[in-house]
């Protein structure tokens, strides 16, 4: 399995026998509800989408993955979201087939899709590798695999040497107790591996030394986190959460 990071977007290219161009957390929309909170920002959807479009055209891919929350606003659809998703998801489609798992943000999207856009909410399987958004326990039969997902919009502070910190998106890779899975599953598997992708969207991002508390979802809860490695948007491997949490200042 061969990996392409794309600093672009970010975006991630899996290669095993098809090359699958991942995207997450493109949150289309989510200018009208920050309007809402008092902070006015114009839509940057034009924006993301040519982004999104570099990114397929640089990745030459077979299929592209859309690991949830496409649109921003719950539990309805705004306005916006309205008015441009489906001319956004239409030039999606005429670059290449796309699969989207479904996110917490996420109701109503299937208006704006076929079926066979649709991945399960709990994950989907496409060559040897489990998609799924992250906000879901993932579905047992992902155990002992590998998983990529979104949701958690992992973010890493870079501190100089002054102190002063710039915050950069990053990815977060590691291993799942998946025995703290409750319910879940009868065997306890540590052999899952999890990808955590960046969030696309440029306004979104949660400090990852705050995941393993954050109340997200159940992978960074299982995420075994000290041990796991925290790479930039470009692939540059930065450390283990563990030494970034010892350097902090």
């Amino acid at each position: 399995m061969r990996f392409e990071f794309l600093s672009e977007g970010p975006a991630l290219v899996i290669e095993n026998q098809i090359r699958v161009v991942v995207i997450a957390d493109l949150h289309f929309g989510i200018e009208a509800e920050l309007s809402r909170k008092g902070f006015h920002f114009p839509s940057q959807s034009r924006q993301r989408v040519a982004r999104a479009c570099t990114c397929i055209e640089k990745a030459d891919a077979d299929c592209l993955i859309l690991l949830g929350d496409v649109k921003h606003n719950v539990p309805l659809t705004s306005r916006q979201e309205y008015r441009e998703i489906p001319a956004i998801l239409d030039t999606f489609r005429d670059l290449l087939p796309f699969k989207v798992t479904p996110g917490n943000h996420d109701g109503g999207i299937e208006r704006f899709l076929t079926t066979d856009e649709i991945l399960p909410i709990r994950g989907g399987v496409i060559d040897g590798v489990w998609y799924l958004h992250g906000h879901t326990y993932p579905n047992p039969a992902s155990h002992g695999g590998y998983l990529v997902a979104g949701h958690y919009h992992p973010m890493i502070a870079l501190y100089d040497e002054v102190g002063c910190a710039l915050y950069d998106r990053a990815y977060l890779s590691g291993t799942l107790d998946t025995g703290c899975f409750k319910g879940e599953t009868a065997e306890a598997s540590r052999d899952t591996h999890l990808l955590l992708m960046p969030s696309f969207n440029e306004l979104t991002g949660c400090d990852i030394l705050h995941l393993k508390d954050s109340n997200l979802g159940p992978l960074s809860r299982c995420l075994q986190m000290d041990a796991a490695e925290v790479f930039l948007t470009d692939g540059t491997y930065v450390g283990t959460v563990g030494s970034l949490s010892d350097a902090r200042p």
